[in-house]
């Protein structure tokens, strides 16, 4: 609600979509913010310190701007189209690892358990994950099922930092697939996630 608010206070006109409230269509309908207030729920009712917050703003059906904030590390990931991606003021790029034996992926889904050629985690927050990718702390992420409040923010700061994924339909806020990693090693990547 604060979110909500304070957003409405600089942009009034412009349309909503969030998790907890659904889409509220403004006089603007071809500038939407994206709102999660908390990605990684499961882990905030956890007492888990891993969650964030993530806006976007959908304009003229493209993602123009995004950020994601962890409160409980004050880490802020952000970017703007045309603008670059930062972390807490300073710019950020995708890893520039070659190979997939050196790279560390953070892979949501249970699936990818057993593939052995890689290395993966699981964090519990898309969020942070596609910001990770784009700061270089992962060298990929990929997941299946998200919503868009899970990725708006995510996608704009990866593309600004460099980095590619796959084309995502802005059209759908549901059930979306989400592959994410530098160029060096996104085909490879890609191949491996799509033949298990």
């Amino acid at each position: 609600r604060i979110i909500i608010d304070e957003l409405k206070k600089g942009k009034p006109n412009f349309s909503i979509l969030s998790e907890e409230t659904g889409f509220e269509r403004k006089k603007d309908a071809k500038n939407i913010w994206i709102i999660d207030p908390i990605d990684g729920t499961i882990n905030f009712l956890h007492g888990i310190p891993h969650f964030a917050i993530s806006i976007g703003l959908l304009s003229d059906d493209e993602i123009k701007s995004g950020l994601i904030f962890d409160p409980i590390k004050n880490e802020m990931f952000y970017a703007e189209k045309n603008n670059g991606a930062y972390f807490n003021n300073e710019r950020i790029r995708v890893s520039k690892k070659n190979e997939l034996s050196e790279c560390l992926f953070a892979i949501g889904d249970k699936k990818y358990d057993s593939i052995k050629e890689i290395t993966t985690r699981k964090s519990g927050c898309a969020a942070l994950d596609l910001a990770y990718v784009a700061s270089g702390r992962y060298d990929g992420f990929c997941q299946s099922n998200l919503n868009l409040w899970d990725i708006a923010a995510g996608l704009i700061i990866i593309k600004e930092a460099g980095g590619v994924i796959n084309n995502i339909d802005l059209k759908n806020h549901k059930n979306l697939n989400v592959i994410a990693s530098s160029p060096n090693i996104n085909d490879e990547f890609t191949k491996k996630i799509s033949n298990f």
